[in-house]
């Protein structure tokens, strides 16, 4: 019947109608995406499911030995596949493979949900653990809370148990779950400390309640304790957004992006120099800006450099190595040996981009004697200084838990150099290289969880291998509580106590 020959009841308000209509969608819609999260799989989809994961990692990964025993990590694998039998949901799935991975100690090796699933968690309103944490050995010390009328659980407070679970027991248990380099912990710690980690993975664990109750260090140093709820994200958008794009230009936007990524700021009456470098990744031009700096760190005269790598997750080891040759004094080979077990997989039906990963191995990698395949212009190419606007001065290196991969590379290379000086915490990433590189990403049939596996061992230090550590700064710095309750950056002003007594303050 058309439309315009439908006449509504007496007394209907269109309006209403079109409200209730409304409500009963957005209710359907929250049911829908409620079945989602809460959805489980069979034991028998799951038990497919480990089955490639298990034999994906044993047939790829160049080093899933190199820190754990065979037979440790098969008890990790048996522990995890008995948690099969029963129905789980994908979020509990992926916490039992996240387990199996974390035993590994490789960084570059991680567990993500299905996209489906991270499209979803984008844009959800999920109630979250409201507290964040600065975790050291046996410590959580508040550094954000997002009930932000709370003036008890305020930045700077220790935090000694959540719902009588101890913080050591916390930290323990939640780094069973946190993937690191070999034995590099501080990287693992900062790990649980960024990005609401450990929000996250309390959640997981433990589950949410309705509330929370915390014991803690009062401001008087006494020991205290109260109840806090859950915290639930308002649904109603934000009315004012500081980077709507109408309030920059496409231009500024690029701005502000790169400098987000690396920047540089001169002090002339201190002869000094304070490099940001946040990433070494591809789109920020940090190949550019690299060579500008030294340019005008020369013009200017500039005695002492600070590089700061404190947030620098990696990323492209060619740039990496460029900012090595302004500094280092000697020439260098990147790497002791770099190569892959294989350049084909029998699982290549769930790595979407196999064929452009192995042209890739096939293009620059040759198999040798023993039965690898090697990455030989980085096992053998001397990389020599820059001359031309090369730093002779006095450089400073600030590190973190966050200096990971290539960062790694580059703090590695300079240490011990006699003008240079590692300043701040031990690295996540491992002093003795890493396995990396090329990293596919397989996808599990039935879950879509996406497991990421890199192909290439890469050793930079052999000698290193043993202790399996990240690089260990010339000067330990690390905050306490108070720093952390003041905002005090401990790193920046050892470093600039250094330049004061330099230039005779």
């Amino acid at each position: 019947m058309p439309l315009n020959n439908v006449s509504m009841p007496k007394g209907i308000n269109l309006f209403r109608v079109f409200l209730l209509f409304c409500s009963i969608a957005c209710l359907c819609s929250s049911c829908s995406s409620q079945r989602f999260i809460d959805r489980k799989y069979p034991p028998s989809v799951l038990k497919k499911d480990f089955a490639v994961f298990r034999g994906a990692l044993e047939e790829l990964h160049p080093s899933l030995y190199w820190f754990t025993p065979k037979d440790s990590l098969d008890r990790e694998f048996s522990e995890a596949y008995r948690r099969l039998d029963d129905s789980l949901t994908e979020r509990q799935f992926r916490t039992a493979l996240l387990k199996v991975v974390t035993a590994i100690r490789c960084g570059h090796t991680s567990v993500n949900f299905s996209r489906k699933y991270s499209r979803y968690l984008d844009t959800a309103q999920l109630s979250l653990f409201p507290l964040a944490f600065k975790v050291m050995p046996d410590t959580l010390v508040v550094t954000g809370n997002l009930n932000r009328s709370d003036t008890l659980l305020t930045r700077g407070t220790v935090v000694t148990a959540i719902n009588n679970r101890s913080a050591g027991f916390l930290i323990d248990t939640i780094l069973h779950y946190i993937t690191g380099d070999g034995y590099a912990e501080a990287g693992r710690y900062q790990s649980l400390s960024s990005f609401g980690t450990f929000g996250v993975m309390y959640k997981n664990l433990f589950g949410l309640t309705g509330s929370f109750h915390i014991r803690y260090l009062n401001k008087e140093g006494m020991a205290d304790s109260v109840t806090i709820p859950v915290f639930t994200p308002a649904r109603e958008e934000e009315k004012a957004d500081s980077l709507k794009s109408e309030k920059y230009t496409a231009r500024e936007r690029r701005n502000l992006f790169a400098y987000s990524a690396r920047s540089l700021q001169v002090d002339t009456l201190l002869h000094s120099g304070y490099m940001i470098m946040n990433t070494f990744a591809p789109g920020h031009h940090i190949r550019p800006f690299i060579r500008r700096s030294f340019k005008n760190l020369e013009r200017l005269g500039i005695r002492y450099l600070v590089i700061d790598v404190r947030s620098n997750g990696g990323g492209d080891a060619g740039t990496s190595t460029l900012l090595t040759q302004y500094i280092a004094d000697h020439s260098f080979v990147l790497a002791d040996s770099l190569y892959a077990l294989r350049r084909s997989t029998r699982y290549r039906d769930y790595i979407p981009m196999q064929p452009v990963y192995w042209l890739m191995a096939t293009t620059v990698t040759r198999k040798r004697r023993d039965g690898r395949f090697h990455f030989g212009y980085f096992e053998h190419h001397r990389f020599e200084p820059r001359k031309k606007h090369h730093f002779n001065g006095n450089v400073y290196l600030l590190t973190g838990g966050n200096s990971f991969s290539a960062t790694t590379l580059f703090v590695q290379q300079l240490k011990g150099q006699k003008n240079v000086q590692i300043i701040g915490e031990e690295t996540g990433g491992g002093a003795y290289g890493n396995t990396a590189w090329i990293i596919p990403e397989l996808t599990l049939p039935h879950t879509g969880l996406r497991i990421s596996i890199p192909r290439f061992r890469f050793v930079m230090r052999k000698d290193l291998l043993k202790d399996g550590r990240g690089v260990i700064p010339d000067i330990q710095v690390s905050p306490t509580s108070s720093d952390i309750r003041n905002g005090i950056d401990v790193k920046v002003e050892a470093v600039r106590q250094l330049i004061m007594q330099a230039n005779g303050y």
